[in-house]
């Protein structure tokens, strides 16, 4: 996929071929209607929004920014490309790096 792809939408088969190279890298992402979804749980609040914050950079940096929700120690992550309404290119990249941040919360937790 090229850069000018990253915010066109992905057909079925894309998606699905995305997705199993993400959770091979990463994880427990999910498909739900039009969004590329994930829970995150950490050791308390105070983790959780460290992690929020360290992801709201990224996501800014990258002008494509997360539907999500903290409750406590928890966070539920929704990625979509609103501007078409549908996953992209964009919204796996993130999860990526989403990913990625929450492993290096992971690590500093163990």
């Amino acid at each position: 996929m090229t850069t000018s792809d990253h915010t066109q939408p992905m057909h079925s088969d894309d998606i699905e071929a995305a997705l199993l190279a993400l959770n091979d890298e990463t994880g427990e992402w999910t498909i739900v209607g039009h969004t590329l979804e994930n829970q995150y749980q950490f050791s308390d609040f105070v983790a959780a929004f460290g992690f929020m914050t360290q992801v709201a950079l990224v996501a800014e940096r990258m002008n494509h920014h997360p539907e999500w929700s903290n409750v406590y120690k928890t966070v539920d992550i929704h990625l979509t490309t609103h501007e078409i309404g549908t996953i992209t290119g964009l919204d796996f990249e993130l999860a990526r790096e989403i990913s990625a941040i929450a492993a290096r919360f992971a690590a500093d937790a163990a």
